[in-house]
């Protein structure tokens, strides 16, 4: 779980031992294939901007040929332009991740019959065709920092969950997985769930009125460090309520996305722990996928040798990547992707 990158010479390899494919020529521009669209669903926030870079970088290495990138702004109505778009233009596959996940239906079925493979990343859509899920276990992101939280806090106290959109698959696998584990492992902890729309302002906007109702809050869940860290951290400063970890009245905090201002914050003893979510494997097996797409090439379900496993879902298959759990222990690991981006 902690080996998270599987370098660009190995990728042929992998492609050819999960599913015993042939032909893999990693010198190849993907042009042959034709060009891929893809879009991006933001870039107002560090994980986004981050997974855009090792995406570029793969284009330049050669994995496909794309049409320039798009962004559809965290918007369904943008994204469905965009793939439109794509496909006026030529597209013989596309990348995207469909913020909301159940809208998207209508545009993977047009794609499906013009037989033009997608690719999601990050997110599952909820029906449609898809040729692969790139992705993290969300449930795990859920279980996981509640068993964090339930530790620390040794099954007492009062969190504050700052849940992402829950039209996302993402936040809904994030939030009913960590109140799941809640409830089961750790009923004397009274946990207040906050719906933000992966928004930063309404997740700070919700956190004061908390806080103003509440002064005994000892945790916080945060689902998406990218949106909610910067606005969390200086809400609690400004209530003088930013206590270094370890030290008395310190309100534990976990968080998801691994980005390099959250591995700071933990060195910092901002915040406690982070999960990683790997925007370097995103971008790696997306274009992967895609280039695979392109060649014909298909997939079984079963482990792969990038420390993932292929399961099948009901409209496709979705590899689901490695996101370890991050505290001071561990947060100088250079494997971790937020410590291999070249400083600014």
């Amino acid at each position: 779980m902690t080996r998270l990158r599987t370098t660009g010479t190995a990728a042929c390899a992998v492609l050819l031992a999960v599913a015993a494919l042939t032909g893999c020529n990693r010198e190849s521009n993907g042009a042959g294939g034709g060009k891929v669209g893809i879009d991006m669903p933001r870039t107002d926030t560090d994980f986004w901007n981050s997974y855009q870079q090792y995406l570029e970088k793969g284009i330049d290495k050669g994995t496909v040929s794309a049409l320039p990138l798009s962004n559809s702004q965290n918007d369904i109505g943008k994204l469905v332009a965009n793939v439109q778009a794509f496909t006026d233009q030529g597209a013989k596959a596309v990348i995207m991740a469909p913020q909301d996940t159940g809208a998207i239906s209508s545009t993977l079925e047009q794609l499906e019959e013009k037989k033009i493979p997608v690719i999601s990343v990050d997110t599952r859509p909820d029906s449609g065709k898809i040729y692969m899920v790139v992705r993290a276990d969300n449930r795990a992101y859920g279980t996981k920092a509640c068993e964090y939280l339930g530790e620390k806090l040794g099954g007492k106290g009062r969190i504050a969950e700052l849940q992402g959109d829950l039209s996302s698959i993402n936040g809904r696998d994030r939030s009913q997985a960590f109140a799941s584990c809640m409830k089961k492992k750790y009923p004397g902890i009274k946990v207040h769930e906050l719906p933000t729309d992966w928004k930063g302002d309404v997740a700070s906007a919700k956190l004061q009125s908390l806080l103003a109702q509440h002064k005994d809050v000892n945790g916080i869940y945060m689902q998406a460090g990218g949106a909610f860290l910067q606005p969390t951290l200086a809400l609690l400063e400004q209530k003088r309520l930013l206590k270094p970890a370890g030290s008395a009245k310190h309100i534990t905090i976990i968080s998801n996305d691994g980005i390099p201002e959250e591995l700071d914050a933990i060195r910092s003893g901002k915040i406690d722990a982070t999960l990683s979510q790997p925007a370097d494997l995103y971008a790696q097996w997306a274009l992967n996928y895609a280039k695979a797409a392109l060649d014909g090439k298909t997939f079984k379900p079963g482990p792969t040798d990038h420390d993932s496993k292929i399961v099948k879902i009901e409209n496709g298959l979705e590899d689901q990547l490695p996101a370890p759990l991050v505290t001071k222990e561990n947060v100088d690991d250079k494997k971790l992707w937020a410590n291999q981006l070249e400083k600014k």
